[in-house]
């Protein structure tokens, strides 16, 4: 993945959130509590979409694959930042480092093309709904998250050999809470050139390419439903969960990825980076059950159960 022999530095220092005792006491019941939320939301929207024949559609199968998919996103970051809250030396190996880069920017990228398809699979349901079936088959439903998880994967890959290929030669100080690209970028000491021109290539295809495909089908979403002269509301509601997170993930996403070196501001993207590594994956379950009476229907099964 990378060549660790071109690096003297061998291990980080992460500043994380705060140098406060107990404000960091506090950022660690704080996270654990929303963590636990997470894994307890999403896990229960996963095993409602399996248990419940009614939601064995292409729509449900997308919504357990972000469950899953926010599971262990945040899984990749959290736990450590767990463990950093309460040491005294906040480190991270090299290696540690490059296989959390890794995993953090491989699910993120794959979250990107996933929302990009379920906004397909409602421009279809909306706007072809009696070729929904057909078009939007099981083959082609689990097509597309393969395609989301490969495209992800490959890309990340790419992205991680050639930042980890770079020299650090020091300082090796990180002012946040995990690795990410633009700061180990500004701790290299050589050219970065060709990482930036990665970083931009990644964020067209991974960031604007899924934006223009899930803005295609809303703008062919909207102007169906506009001329439905019943049911407007009914067909709509189940874009607006989507709509929400794809706000929310997207937002942040080009705030850190798409905007000139020269905005960066360390303390901003602590702030941005905790709303998108730990704040929205707990959200998204909450965000599609409160406007989904079937998915309601289907986790008070399970809880009764």
């Amino acid at each position: 993945m990378y060549t660790q022999n071109q690096s003297t530095v061998t291990e980080f220092i992460l500043l994380g959130l705060s140098t406060d005792p107990l404000v960091q006491v506090l950022l660690f019941h704080i996270f654990l509590i929303v963590y636990m939320t997470t894994l307890t939301g999403n896990l229960l929207l996963i095993l409602a979409v399996r248990t419940d024949k009614h939601l064995h559609t292409s729509m449900y199968v997308f919504l357990s694959s972000l469950s899953f998919l926010d599971i262990c996103y945040t899984s990749s970051i959290v736990p450590k930042t767990l463990v950093d809250f309460l040491s005294l030396k906040k480190s991270i190996s090299f290696t540690g480092c490059a296989v959390q880069f890794f995993f953090s920017l491989f699910l993120g990228e794959t979250e990107c093309m996933l929302l990009a398809f379920m906004a397909y699979d409602r421009y279809v349901a909306i706007c072809i709904p009696l070729h929904y079936n057909m078009i939007m088959n099981k083959r082609v439903s689990f097509f597309m998250i393969s395609i989301s998880w490969l495209s992800g994967c490959i890309i990340s890959s790419i992205d991680t050999y050639f930042t980890f290929s770079l020299t650090f030669c020091g300082p090796n100080t990180i002012n946040h809470f995990f690795c990410e690209l633009p700061l180990l970028l500004q701790l290299s000491c050589s050219d970065i050139s060709a990482v930036n021109i990665l970083k931009l290539v990644g964020t067209t295809i991974l960031l604007f390419i899924p934006l223009s495909l899930i803005l295609i089908s809303y703008i062919q979403i909207i102007t169906a439903v506009m001329v439905i002269r019943l049911g407007k509301s009914k067909a709509f509601s189940t874009c607006i969960s989507h709509l929400v997170v794809v706000v929310i993930f997207y937002g942040t996403a080009m705030f850190m990825y798409a905007r000139p070196e020269h905005l960066v501001t360390e303390d901003t993207d602590k702030r941005v980076a905790v709303f998108y590594t730990v704040i929205t994956p707990m959200l998204n379950p909450l965000i599609y059950s409160l406007r989904n009476k079937d998915v309601q229907r289907a986790m008070r099964k399970l809880i009764r159960a």
